[in-house]
């Protein structure tokens, strides 16, 4: 079985220890032992990027974009290689690994364009014969801490921008999900990036995490995951000075007025609610309804539901592949138990299932009769679980969709210009979807939230500057 080693000032370092990546569709497929570092590589891949920080900062912005042109280029040339890379160790199916990995590629090239826009201003100072100049440089040396649910695309768009600014890079994935991240690493190492520019230390979050947040050498720190983690990473970067940048959980709320289209509504909500196994920060969880509909919603949803087929994610016709681990597979059947215990109906799903290999499988689960105030629509499940909240009208449903802590994304399945307009400027999230899946957005275009999912600077596109970059404002005497 072949070990992967971790990626310290552009050579391949053996880990303290080794961790193996195993298959949630087939728990005796492993891919392979992969190093767990520790808080000395830590130190060593701190000192290599601050070491590579003043050449890369300040040297050629052609050579950056072309560094990342090339990265990009690779990427979709092997997607279907690195598709089904991802779908073996996070169980997406092979299509949607292999969608995930297109986005990575594009998410690559867009910042190679990125590195030649950046752009500052020249403006008149109030004192005659005084010039002055605002621009933009990069932060430092940042540490990205990344999720096991999209394993290549989020550390693309963390790792993208950061270099494409002039930053330097260490890198920690997902200890449950470490082969797309060292694989994106390989790639990353031949593409002609100055070594310790780029530094690859997988490990335990409670050591390499830690030891990130915790490193005075590291000025900033890009984070998404749980919101107890985010928040204990907040409060430490304030204490030190550091920047950073969080996305965390969320509690999306997918209304469905009655005058929508039944059809659009219910495939807009399964795709929302159960694709990716329901495995994203985006997923609906909360289908608030409106009584004209509520009915036939109900019905239709179970209809369609009935036509999914769970599986393994790599077999041809699988649409929803296996949970991604067994203590997230417990809490989602956990949560079931506690919706039924609520006084909920459980009107579909949320079945344990033995298929041909051993592996994570459930069926989803679809709740009726709930209320707001339940656990099951206050709490993060992170799984294919969602349920559904019986309300009078549009104002009581935006009410609803409001009467959370979070705030990532928010749908609304309608055919009123009046409501769909009025939903979108009202809407508590920080991004909102009309007769669209909550879930999905394009990689050139700002990834956030309000409330308890986001803090920070902005995701992706060119918002993305306002993380990886400081102003800096200079005086000139004519």
């Amino acid at each position: 079985m072949q070990n992967f080693d971790n990626l310290i000032n552009g050579e391949w370092r053996a880990g303290a220890s080794y961790s193996p990546n195993t298959n949630p569709s087939n728990l005796e497929d492993v891919l392979g032992h992969y190093a767990q570092g520790d808080a000395v590589q830590v130190d060593e891949a701190v000192a290599a990027a601050t070491a590579a920080f003043p050449g890369w900062a300040t040297g050629s912005v052609q050579a950056r974009s072309d560094a990342l042109d090339k990265i990009g280029n690779e990427i979709l040339a092997r997607k279907e290689e690195l598709g089904t890379l991802l779908a073996r160790e996070e169980g997406k199916t092979r299509a949607e690994g292999i969608g995930e990995a297109t986005r990575a590629g594009h998410i690559f090239k867009f910042f190679a364009g990125e590195c030649l826009r950046l752009s500052g201003e020249v403006v008149p100072s109030v004192r005659p014969g005084i010039g002055v100049e605002i621009t933009r440089e990069p932060v430092g040396v940042v540490g990205l801490i990344t999720p096991w649910n999209f394993p290549i695309a989020i550390p693309a768009w963390k790792i993208a921008p950061a270099l494409a600014f002039g930053n330097c890079v260490v890198l920690k994935p997902a200890d449950l999900v470490p082969g797309c991240a060292w694989a994106l690493a390989e790639i990353i190492s031949r593409s002609g990036i100055p070594a310790g520019v780029f530094n690859l230390v997988m490990g335990r979050g409670s050591v390499i995490g830690n030891a990130l947040v915790d490193h005075p050498g590291i000025h900033a720190i890009s984070f998404t995951g749980s919101v107890g983690v985010g928040r204990g990473i907040a409060v430490a970067c304030a204490t030190k000075g550091k920047k950073v940048q969080l996305e965390m959980g969320g509690k999306n709320p997918q209304v469905v007025l009655d005058d929508a289209d039944l059809n659009q509504a219910v495939e807009l909500s399964v795709q929302s609610a159960f694709y990716s196994t329901g495995q994203r920060c985006t997923a609906s969880s909360r289908l608030i309804v409106t009584d004209g509909i509520y009915p036939k919603f109900i019905e239709a949803m179970k209809a369609r539901m009935a036509k999914i087929k769970v599986g393994d994610a790599l077999a041809q016709g699988t649409d929803i592949g296996p949970v991604s681990s067994e203590s997230q597979l417990r809490q989602d059947l956990d949560y079931i138990e506690i919706g039924q215990g609520e006084g909920a109906t459980l009107a579909a799903g949320g079945d344990r299932l033995k298929l041909a290999t051993e592996g994570f499988y459930m069926t989803p689960a679809l709740f009726s009769e709930s209320v707001a105030s339940m656990r099951i629509n206050k709490e993060e499940i992170f799984g294919p679980v969602a349920s559904v909240i019986r309300v009078k009208n549009y104002e009581e449903a935006l009410a609803t969709a409001n009467d959370t802590e979070f705030g990532l994304s928010a749908g609304i399945a309608t055919t009123s210009l009046k409501y769909a307009t009025h939903f979108k400027r009202h809407s508590q999230a920080g991004m909102v979807m009309v007769n669209l899946p909550t879930a999905g957005v394009d990689y050139h275009v700002p990834f956030g939230g309000r409330k308890g999912s986001s803090y920070g600077p902005r995701e992706q596109g060119r918002y993305a500057q306002e993380f990886f970059t400081v102003v800096k404002t200079a005086y000139t005497l004519a």
